[in-house]
């Protein structure tokens, strides 16, 4: 298989690449090509011209963009066509009523292009196997003499146009190599830049993927902090609330004093007050308590019951 010329593609400049892969050389270049493409516009202007400079014919012609190349390295089948008349080879439509009456096998032809939407490329015999010289492969690809014609077919029927080379090639040293000696394939070349596009299409997966459990890492762990700060702050109204409670409930029994009111209140908290609670202190602080327990204790309650129902590992409706 080293052997084979396989020219890969570069831009757009599949025509080269086809003739190239063809013809086993680098015997077309741009530039020579595009002298082709020039001087069969010239001929297309001059055929113009003899209807007279001055019709519209003649004006809209000159208008428009050259149809044998453009700017991304395209040439037309005529290019094509007298390119390989430079060998003294020609092409002839293979699915014409004319080579069709030839009634031809496949395999005993020398080598057909192909053409797409603008893109070519070449099926040739090299010794007594086909290879398909595609410029988007890595490589030649081997095509065994029974699948020829089915591939044919099945490239007509995608919307090909394929064309018979007739004439003599020039001598390649991968013809005279492989009329001695035949290759077998083990793997299928691929299209250039598939392995890369499936690594980078399979990094992209990742790469979503990663980032779709970090952001559902990120919002648990903000709902946990927030029920943690929810339960923390009910935890201390209820404490400050429980100390009040229990001041409120003696100042009201009357037979207990100052002092021992103070030390029961603060005895949640393992320690003891040597202040003695006056009696403005203590109404103040019962008229707190029964403010609280209109609607500051409400919505703390209804916090805490949010929290822990986030803190449970269960997230409410949304």
């Amino acid at each position: 298989m080293e052997a084979i010329f396989h020219e890969k593609q570069e831009g757009s400049l599949c025509a080269q690449h086809c003739l190239n892969n063809l013809l086993q050389g680098e015997y077309f270049s741009p530039v020579e090509l595009s002298s082709i493409a020039h001087q069969l516009d010239e001929e297309e202007r001059m055929r113009m011209a003899e209807g007279g400079v001055q019709s519209e014919e003649y004006r809209t012609f000159l208008q428009q963009p050259s149809g044998n190349m453009d700017d991304s390295g395209f040439f037309s089948i005529q290019v094509i066509s007298n390119a390989l008349g430079v060998w003294g080879l020609e092409i002839v439509l293979f699915n014409s009523r004319e080579y069709q009456q030839l009634r031809i096998d496949p395999i005993n032809e020398k080598a057909f292009i192909c053409n797409y939407k603008e893109h070519w490329f070449t099926v040739r015999k090299l010794g007594q196997q086909w290879f398909n010289l595609n410029s988007l492969l890595t490589g030649p690809e081997l095509i065994s003499d029974t699948y020829l014609a089915l591939f044919l077919a099945q490239l007509q029927q995608e919307g090909y146009s394929i064309f018979v080379i007739c004439g003599n090639l020039p001598d390649c040293e991968a013809d005279q190599t492989l009329r001695i000696m035949r290759v077998e394939q083990q793997q299928r070349p691929k299209l250039i830049g598939e392995d890369e596009a499936q690594r980078v299409s399979m990094q992209q997966v990742l790469d979503t993927t990663d980032t779709t459990d970090e952001g559902v890492l990120d919002e648990d762990e903000e709902e946990l902090r927030k029920a943690l700060a929810l339960s923390r702050q009910h935890m201390e109204v209820e404490d400050e609330e429980a100390d009040l409670r229990r001041a409120i409930q003696l100042s009201m029994q009357g037979s207990v004093s100052p002092r021992s009111q103070i030390e029961t209140a603060g005895s949640s908290h393992d320690t003891s007050s040597s202040e003695t609670l006056t009696a403005e202190e203590l109404r103040r602080r019962r008229q707190v308590y029964f403010d609280r327990q209109q609607l500051p204790h409400s919505a703390a309650h209804d916090s805490h019951s949010a929290g822990g129902l986030k803190d449970s590992g269960t997230k409410p409706d949304q």
